[in-house]
């Protein structure tokens, strides 16, 4: 949690080619808006979207046909080949498409080619230079082909499918239908290699169910990783059988007093389960040296003077700080990294490391120096937030930014970066004045602040070659159900998944706001709490 929240194929061709084949109009009279950058508010306002041009985030290639798909309930999806791996995505897709048709489509192997009115899914022939993410979905009269170079890309064009189908392919009971899906061809693959969002479970905490719930729509968004920031000043949310007061006591509180709580080991696992079983990395975060003061009231030993303080449910922030100078603080981090380590199959540990203010620099700097190696010791790469950009990196250490440009200075060592600015991406700053919750010490974000931007751009001195990523933190203090969770993300965070998933090149947000609107009955059907933002004309 940082302290300034307490001061605290272009879209524009993807248009004209589908009035080309689906209006029947002659070339000459088709012509394609002038196309501008992301930021740019000038673009006249596109005529309506149909479902083949109102995906998010905007597919790299769309090719409409004439025609469309009809699921019906003889379909059955097919799989190639049939790997346990493959067999799990098909079922996925069956599983969220039965409730609302009431269609049993069996998953099963594919022996070539099957007959017409079916989907295949399938890994053979697919294109290496798509990545491990990206794919090719083929729709005709006929059926449908979805293939991948590798299983991520098919769950990645499992999403797509969902969004070709009406909204109310999303409702939790059967509906009449009919299921038709528009004919085309989408090639398609990710801008970023790390697109993700955060959830802050340390000042409120939030239960399995709930935390399952939001990554089921990272997931439908394309996202990636699933960042969880387990540690703070209020509460301390999983447990270390090495240290079990850090859960028994710093896990008792919350924010404002409200009700704590923590996760089991085992809690822990099924949530990195669920995650990877929808393609999302787990990046867990302890945060340090600040942010610590549930830690510091578990055990006396963490504190200089060997004193326990009172446990904090307030809203300020860098006043704590693990004592550096002592060999038990590191032997508490090696063990902390250590179990997290084991329960976290991903390639990365968060280590905060923001606002420290109570932390002179100079025993800041080798501070971070020393979790770094305690972090590589145990066979994960580190990210922490900008202020690590100070220390001396390893190469494969990465610096998140959010306040200032101090990354640059992670980059020019070499290190990777991934960007979540708080007056763009900070998914917790209220909309405007009157949405009740969030809080405003970036600002206001609305809908197309939020999407008006790009880290390439935005960032000087950083190339793309350096740019991991882009990450939507969430930050609770004023959150405390998955709806208030879902009233600060929704509309914003799909545009965020876009400006990760997508291409630069022709996107801009009046074409966007249409197809973004065009959602409005699909999210309303997945029972999302949605802030109608007045820029936006949900359907």
């Amino acid at each position: 949690m940082h302290y300034f929240r307490h001061c605290h194929i272009p879209a524009a061709l993807l248009l004209a080619s589908f009035l080309l084949v689906s209006c029947n109009l002659p070339a000459f009279l088709v012509q394609a808006p002038t196309e501008v950058t992301p930021m740019s508010t000038a673009t006249p306002t596109p005529p309506a979207v149909s479902k083949m041009d109102a995906l998010i985030p905007l597919p790299a290639s769309v090719e409409p046909a004439v025609g469309q798909f009809m699921l019906t309930g003889t379909a059955g999806i097919f799989v190639d080949p049939a790997t346990p791996e493959l067999i799990a995505i098909g079922q996925y897709l069956a599983d969220k498409l039965k409730p609302a048709t009431g269609y049993a489509l069996p998953v099963t192997a594919s022996a070539g080619v099957p007959a017409a009115g079916n989907i295949l899914l399938t890994t053979a022939g697919g294109d290496p230079s798509q990545g491990e993410e990206g794919y090719t979905l083929t729709v005709a009269e006929g059926g449908v082909k979805l293939v991948a170079y590798k299983p991520a890309g098919l769950f990645r064009g499992l999403q797509t499918i969902r969004q070709l189908l009406p909204a109310a392919i999303d409702l939790p009971s059967q509906q009449a239908g009919p299921w038709a899906i528009p004919a085309g061809v989408i090639r398609d693959q990710p801008r970023f290699t790390y697109r993700g969002a955060m959830l802050d479970v340390a000042r409120h905490f939030f239960g399995i169910k709930d935390v399952e719930t939001y990554i089921d729509l990272l997931a439908y968004y394309k996202l990636n990783v699933f960042h969880i920031h387990l540690t703070d000043d209020q509460g301390w949310r999983l447990e270390i059988k090495s240290w079990p007061d850090l859960t028994k006591k710093g896990g008792s509180t919350a924010i404002n007093g409200d009700p704590g709580g923590y996760y089991t080991q085992e809690q822990y696992k099924e949530i990195v389960a669920y995650a990877a079983a929808r393609y999302i990395t787990v990046v867990p975060e302890i945060d340090m040296p600040s942010h610590t003061n549930a830690a510091l009231a578990s055990y006396a030993e963490l504190n200089c003077d060997g004193k326990a303080p009172a446990l904090y449910t307030g809203g300020d922030v860098g006043f704590s700080s693990l004592c550096t100078s002592k060999d038990v603080t590191y032997k508490f981090l090696n063990d902390v990294i250590g179990e997290l380590a084991a329960l976290t199959p991903g390639p990365y540990i968060h280590i905060g490391g923001d606002e420290a203010k109570s932390t002179q620099e100079a025993d800041y700097l080798p501070f971070i120096q020393k979790v770094q190696d305690i972090v590589q010791a145990h066979g994960k790469q580190m990210i922490g937030w900008e202020e690590i950009s100070k220390a001396k990196l390893l190469p494969t250490t990465i610096a998140q930014g959010w306040a200032s440009d101090l990354v640059t200075q992670a980059a020019a060592q070499g290190a990777k970066v991934i960007y979540s600015p708080a007056s763009k991406a900070y998914l917790d700053m209220q909309y405007d004045p009157s949405t009740p919750l969030g809080l405003n010490w970036a600002g206001y974000v609305s809908v197309s602040d939020a999407y008006r931007w790009d880290p390439t751009t935005i960032l000087h001195g950083i190339p793309e070659s350096l740019m991991l990523g882009i990450e939507a933190p969430l930050w609770s203090e004023t959150l405390r159900t998955i709806k208030d969770i879902e009233y600060m993300a929704f509309p914003r965070l799909p545009g965020l998944a876009e400006l990760a998933w997508s291409p630069l090149v022709g996107r801009n947000w009046n074409e966007y706001r249409l197809r973004l609107g065009a959602q409005g009955a699909r999210l309303t059907a997945l029972g999302i709490n949605y802030f109608h933002t007045p820029e936006v004309d949900f359907k």
